[in-house]
């Protein structure tokens, strides 16, 4: 009896954490749309924040964090860039009662190596400093990248699982560690099985961690693309609020992967359909018809978008986004046509 006190006044503890609305909530802001600075470890780092259309002092507001992919940068993820969308396709999506503060931070280095955990920090100091002053559910926090950027927002999981509700990875790795990573998170994950640059077997390994720490039941045999559509698998079983989606699609190591006939990247759609469900009070509204007889839903979409028709350069050639260069390279050195090799560091020279 005595722990099952201690139990619900825990639960209660959570709950009233969850459904929060931040410290700016009534106040005349401060921040606006534009680019704004904080320091972490004696280091100056940027951000730029936009706000929803006649932002309402008021109303508490899903708070959206963005994280480019190696070589990108803030302003690349709010303007559109690279082959990637102005906010991951987002905004257009997130209207009304829906809408958001997003936030597109810079990496150092144009990555996340996230040294020491002084990217987490980074976050840790927007979030603080953000919520001080614009109105936020702190229930509704949600994080989305591409390739190095999923490795971040995969990283604030592992390290701030009480602070995230979801995150959204697309076609990335374990980059930016993941310190913690025992609690359960809400996590949509995208993949092509011929993803070049960051193998596919390397985001099933940050989709398993989360499947495990959500309690949900794993697949067997691994889903596949079928006659080359895209498959949506929606795990069961899952820990309630705590889902996991993975979509697997032939595809290579591209943000913006679209279906067959259509002109539209299919992951902002799933991104936003993924993190709809989710409630103010931390509770979610599952699938409203689910199959009971099956351990996992397997839906599948149209078909992926075709391949570019540009002849790629004569011999082996770097794809967008991959490495083409750097001390100790021996791989190719030429990019696919409509991208040039671009020289980070000494080390690492990517197409972009």
């Amino acid at each position: 009896m005595k722990f099952s006190k201690i139990a619900l006044l825990a639960l209660s503890c959570v709950t009233s954490v969850l459904g929060a609305r931040s410290p700016g909530c009534g106040k005349t802001p401060t921040i606006r749309n534009g680019q704004y600075t904080t320091t972490v470890n004696g280091k100056q780092r940027e951000y730029i924040v936009r706000l929803p259309d006649n932002y309402d002092r008021n109303f508490a507001y899903r708070l959206v964090f963005t994280f480019h992919a190696l070589g990108g940068n803030a302003q690349q993820i709010a303007n559109g860039g690279g082959g990637t969308l102005a906010w991951y396709g987002l905004p257009p999506l997130m209207t009304g009662n829906n809408s958001a503060i997003f936030i597109s931070p810079n990496g150092l280095n144009q990555g996340w190596a996230n040294t020491g955990g002084e990217d987490i920090t980074f976050v840790d100091n927007m979030v603080r400093t953000i919520e001080n002053d614009l109105c936020v559910e702190q229930s509704l926090r949600f994080a989305t990248g591409f390739s190095y950027g999923g490795a971040m927002s995969y990283s604030w999981a592992c390290s701030r699982p009480d602070q995230v509700r979801a995150i959204s990875v697309l076609s990335s790795a374990v980059l930016s560690g993941c310190n913690g990573g025992t609690q359960p998170v809400a996590y949509y994950h995208q993949h092509g099985t011929r993803d070049s640059v960051l193998s596919i077997s390397m985001g099933r390994q940050m989709r398993d961690r989360f499947v495990q720490n959500n309690g949900c039941t794993p697949l067997s045999p691994e889903p596949q693309p079928n006659g080359g559509r895209s498959t949506k698998t929606e795990y069961r079983n899952c820990l309630p609020g705590k889902p996991v989606t993975w979509v697997i699609f032939d595809g290579d190591h591209n943000p913006s992967q679209q279906d067959q006939g259509s002109n539209t990247p299919f992951a902002p759609g799933n991104t936003w359909e993924f993190w709809r469900q989710f409630q103010a009070d931390g509770s979610s509204n599952p699938n409203p018809n689910p199959d009971p007889g099956n351990p996992q839903t397997t839906l599948i979409t149209t078909s992926r978008a075709p391949e570019p028709t540009n002849a790629p350069a004569p011999g082996p050639t770097a794809p967008r986004w991959g490495q083409c260069g750097g001390q100790g390279w021996n791989g190719p050195t030429v990019c696919v046509s409509g991208t040039a090799c671009t020289r980070l560091n000494d080390y690492y020279h990517q197409c972009l």
